[in-house]
């Protein structure tokens, strides 16, 4: 549960570098897994996305949630990270 005056930081760094290691373009990604071009845009602009998006990604590259996204909690004044 999100405590109040605190916000969710939705980071996809990791599925980025791991895209560009592996020569495999966002767009062949969404082609391969099934995800919409909106769920895509989403992912860059660091929203978050649904779980189901994660698991086709996941099972796409065969790694795990952690390999792809990280999740911090930040406070609205400072950015505790």
């Amino acid at each position: 549960m999100q405590r109040e005056g605190t916000m969710m930081i939705y980071s996809y760094d990791k599925l980025w570098k791991l895209l560009i290691d592996r020569k495999i373009t966002k767009t062949e990604m969404r082609q391969q897994t099934g995800i919409s071009t909106n769920m895509l845009a989403k992912m860059g602009k660091q929203m978050p996305v649904s779980m189901e998006a994660l698991a086709k990604i996941c099972n796409y590259l065969g790694c795990g949630l952690d390999d792809v996204v990280e999740i911090f909690s930040s406070t609205e004044e400072g950015g505790d990270r």
